[in-house]
């Protein structure tokens, strides 16, 4: 089952909905359409209880995302409008939402508000071409989409700093070393991995696999101690599920 948008296409097969940025002629780059085209496509898998897994890519030889469409500056709406938009369409909270396993298989140029996307993935999987970067500190601006709270939670705040302040380039084996990445593969491999991980995923109880998820998004800000009966409570919740 494929539903097209305008600059996302969304499959759904075998409990697993995949989800393929498609803007290959300007590298996937993030626009107002793509964001109100991944609200849509979020909220229906948020909830569609079909559906286990999530795997995140881009069409195009050349990028997952090269980061938001800089050509729309110009035309973008007043500043108190576009807050309000991204109040009523925050596709990054959608994200955080979401209690099944997403997926991001990254490859070619993983740029800006790209890189913060694949950050609120589960799983990233990247190919040997793969190149991250965050840009916005050289051109003035302030990563908007998570990208100074979210990086250090991935690959602790000294290496997270060096990329945002220094507009870094960050090759496939370095995002490995320092846990931007979980693995790389080769770049005619990268779906098929990805997909196989999705399968593997979706295979296990669904319950136990948000309930997971929960704990771990929910805890992590927390003391120790209120974290452990969070944990205590969803494991209670589970069981009696069984």
């Amino acid at each position: 089952m494929t539903y097209q948008f305008e600059t996302v296409v969304y499959t759904k097969e075998d409990r697993i909905a995949r989800i393929t940025l498609n803007r290959p002629r300007v590298l996937n780059a993030f626009n107002m359409q793509m964001r109100d085209d991944m609200y849509q496509v979020l909220e229906a898998v948020r909830d569609d209880t079909e559906v286990r897994c999530i795997v995140l890519n881009g069409e195009g030889e050349r990028a997952f995302c090269t980061g938001a469409d800089l050509t729309e500056f110009g035309t973008a709406p007043s500043r108190v409008i576009a807050r309000q938009v991204r109040w009523e369409r925050d596709v990054w909270g959608l994200f955080l939402s979401i209690d099944k396993p997403i997926i991001a298989a990254l490859h070619g140029y993983v740029i800006g508000s790209g890189v913060e996307m694949a950050l609120l993935c589960d799983f990233r999987i990247a190919s040997e071409d793969v190149s991250f970067g965050l840009p916005e500190a050289a051109l003035g601006m302030l990563p908007a989409a998570g990208g100074t709270q979210s990086l250090p939670r991935v690959v602790g705040s000294s290496e997270a700093v060096n990329m945002l302040l220094s507009n870094r380039r960050i090759d496939a084996n370095m995002a490995l070393d320092i846990g931007l990445v979980h693995r790389v593969v080769a770049r005619d491999v990268l779906l098929k991995e990805s997909l196989a991980l999705a399968q593997r995923l979706a295979s296990r109880p669904a319950r136990a696999i948000s309930a997971i998820k929960r704990s771990v998004h929910r805890g992590i800000d927390m003391p120790l101690a209120e974290a452990l009966e969070l944990e205590l409570y969803m494991a209670a919740t589970t069981m009696s599920y069984k």
